[in-house]
């Protein structure tokens, strides 16, 4: 099955495409026309930002209350606040792992549990049998608690294998928060909401600061100190952001490609915004500004090769890349010359930006770029061929076409410390943590947009391979593909627990990575669909400031 016809027109054959229709870019030129640096009151605002990181120094020096000391370490995280104060939590952390929690109830367990997993310490789930009655069943007075069962819920999903007491505390506290939900007021009602759509240790970070900001302005018991810091922080990293995103706009339109290639999604901004959840501290701007280049190349790229291209010219593509050379664009196609060179020239950039000292980076980059490519073709190949793979075999091409190792390694590139040749040696061998990571987006990927993409010729999803090598129907294939997303989480917890090869910032992107995929593709593709919550989400990070 050839994804292209030929027609004759006139004397001459012709390749009739079969190209896939998608919405044009949602933002444009917005972020150019609408960019405007922070308010004059900027220095200020900075001013005010130091003085009340001082004061919430001091609420750390001076709280005893192990208690209070947890529920400040959760408010700074939740607010996105925690770059201001890692020596502090690091302090904290400490304090609260040697704590005795004899005396704590559901409520401080749990917290306890999540704070600590989400570090890197190992706690034994065995912690929670105390909630449970000589029936093993969790006790009925725990029915009534929202707070303390919103708590181990969220704690849960911090589970490894054979933990089956965190599986049994999921469905447990889901179904009583989901029955009691009517009855909560707010703020509660609304957070218990929020985290039984998506739970917090997946929720994308940037988003869930934007929408916690709100609900901890509602808590009575909130610290105004700290929510007035909070604000602020959003603002002027807002701003930064925008900055980034203008910058990144400007490269795209002078780029040029996606006018000269029609076929392909044009979202530049939806890239940014994307990277942006990955890490959004300040001192990763020249990092985001590679990886969402990059990042933004790949995905006209995955067009070329999914929508577009005949077998031949993306062998002689496929080709061309893995020389990586100017003169290998004689053997590209005429159409894709414009790609291939500019590619090759953004990259050649990147090397120019770095320093002497960074400079081994660049051959990671284009070893990652070549990798894709190549699992580009292998699916091309597959699908002119009508092949349907088994699901190890497929699996084995399609965690890389994902493009998450080539925009991990890449996500290293810019960084200023912590990414080491170690670190890319490390994400260069696929380790355990970035495979869990890679089935996390293949199957979410394949799930919400299978149905779609099968209403044109493109390759088989794991869907399909599922079906076929298990003579299944849809509905059970996606089941046990979830199933599997399941598994693959349980191994990204358990892979944070144990890397130690390499630092916690560089694990914390992958990990960001998996939670885009729960923002990204939950019910839709929203990228290739930008136009839906895709554009509410980009609205809240990158356009709706807090009134201060």
């Amino acid at each position: 099955m050839e994804r292209q016809s030929m027609a004759l027109v006139g004397d001459k054959e012709e390749i009739i495409r079969k190209s896939a229709e998608y919405h044009p870019t949602v933002w444009g030129d917005y972020f150019i026309r609408n960019y405007s640096y922070l308010p004059l009151e900027k220095k200020y605002m900075i001013k005010r930002v130091e003085e009340l990181k001082e004061r919430v120094r001091n609420l750390f020096e001076e709280t005893r209350d192990v208690l209070q000391i947890m529920i400040l370490v959760d408010s700074i995280q939740l607010l996105g606040l925690d770059y201001h104060f890692e020596k502090e939590i690091i302090a904290a952390l400490r304090l609260i792992y040697e704590t005795d929690i004899e005396n704590y109830g559901l409520y401080e367990v749990s917290l306890r549990f999540r704070l600590l997993r989400q570090h890197g310490y190992y706690l034994s789930a065995d912690a929670f049998n105390k909630f449970k009655d000589d029936k093993g069943r969790f006790l009925s007075a725990l029915n009534g608690d929202a707070k303390g069962l919103l708590s181990l819920y969220n704690a849960a999903y911090l589970g490894t294998h054979e933990e089956m007491i965190l599986d049994e505390a999921i469905s447990f506290t889901k179904y009583q928060l989901e029955s009691m939900l009517g009855e909560l007021e707010r703020p509660l009602a609304t957070e218990v909401s929020l985290f039984l759509e998506t739970p917090l240790y997946r929720r994308s970070r940037r988003l869930m600061v934007r929408k916690y900001i709100p609900i901890y302005q509602e808590n009575w018991m909130r610290n105004d100190t700290i929510l007035e810091l909070a604000k602020l922080d959003f603002n002027i990293l807002q701003a930064l952001h925008r900055e980034e995103v203008k910058k990144i706009t400007i490269w795209w339109n002078d780029l040029a490609l996606a006018k000269s290639y029609k076929f392909a999604r044009d979202r530049v901004v939806e890239c940014y915004y994307w990277i942006v959840t990955m890490y959004f501290e300040p001192q990763y701007s020249r990092a985001r500004l590679i990886t969402s280049k990059v990042i933004s190349l790949m995905s006209i790229m995955d067009d070329i090769y999914d929508n577009y291209s005949t077998v031949e010219e993306s062998r002689l593509l496929t080709e061309a890349i893995e020389r990586w050379e100017p003169q290998a664009v004689d053997q590209v196609p005429e159409y894709l010359k414009d790609f291939y060179l500019k590619l090759l020239k953004t990259c050649k950039d990147f090397e120019d930006e770095l320093e002497p000292h960074e400079k081994y980076r660049i051959p990671y980059l284009q070893e990652g770029i070549k990798g894709l490519s190549r699992c580009y073709f292998q699916e091309v190949q597959w699908c002119a061929e009508g092949y349907v793979p088994s699901l190890e075999e497929h699996l084995r091409v399609s965690l890389k076409s994902t493009g998450y190792p080539a925009i991990t390694c890449t996500s290293y590139v810019g960084m200023v410390e912590d990414a080491t040749k170690e670190a890319f040696e490390w994400v260069a061998s696929f380790p355990k943590i970035l495979k869990s990571s890679n089935i996390i987006c293949r199957l979410m990927d394949d799930i919400t947009s299978h149905e779609l993409e099968q209403q044109r010729d493109h390759v088989a999803s794991t869907v399909e391979s599922y079906m076929k090598e298990y003579s299944t129907n849809v509905k059970v294939a996606h089941e046990k593909l979830r199933v599997m997303v399941e598994r693959a989480w349980k191994d990204l917890n358990e892979e944070c627990l144990r890397s130690t090869q390499v630092a916690r910032s560089l694990i914390e992107i992958i990990l960001n990575l998996s939670r885009a995929m729960e923002d990204v593709h939950k019910h839709i593709d929203s990228y290739t669909n930008s136009n839906t919550r895709m554009k509410d989400h980009v609205s809240l990070i990158l356009v709706e400031s807090f009134p201060i």
